[in-house]
């Protein structure tokens, strides 16, 4: 955004690029190795934009699949609009994502190797559209889980000994 007189920025327009998150798929991370992470529109209706605006998502068990070479968004809860009467949307309806031909080969060619998922880790307003951040993810196994925490667990303990020290 240009500069107005006196080095400071004009408010009266909105950055485009600020992004506002919407719901964090956190439980993704845990259950998940992720892999490569693509950004994909959505489409969606009206009253679901409302509901989203505000913050009534979940992206819990939600997860992509393909059907007749488009890629949708399965299991996405979007609360219905409180203040809709009679038109509104159906909450788990599946939601089309809109990504670039290159990429909708790609991901189709990876999501056939075994055990691959394409996983929503987050949705999130960029400028006035709504997004969703895709990952390809491999399933955890339990022993893979419990090793994550101990990881964790080893990395909060070294930060909380260092921040202990610096104290002192």
């Amino acid at each position: 955004m240009r500069a107005a007189a006196g080095g400071f920025k004009d408010m009266t327009k909105k950055d485009r690029s600020e992004s506002r998150i919407i719901c964090q798929n956190k439980k993704a991370r845990h259950d998940y190795e992720l892999g490569e992470r693509f950004e994909a529109g959505l489409v969606l209706t009206g009253t679901e934009v409302k509901s989203l605006r505000l913050g009534k998502a979940n992206l819990t068990d939600a997860y992509a699949r393909f059907q007749g070479g488009e890629a949708y968004l399965v299991g996405l809860h979007i609360s219905p609009y409180p203040m809709a009467c009679f038109d509104n949307h159906d909450p788990l309806r599946r939601r089309k994502l809109l990504l670039r031909r290159q990429e909708l080969k790609r991901l189709y060619g990876r999501l056939q190797e075994q055990g691959q998922s394409l996983i929503p880790l987050r949705l999130y307003f960029k400028g006035s559209r709504a997004k969703a951040e895709l990952a390809l993810a491999r399933g955890k196994k339990n022993p893979d889980k419990r090793q994550s925490l101990k990881e964790a667990d080893a990395r909060r303990e070294m930060a909380r000994a260092i921040r202990e020290a610096v104290r002192r």
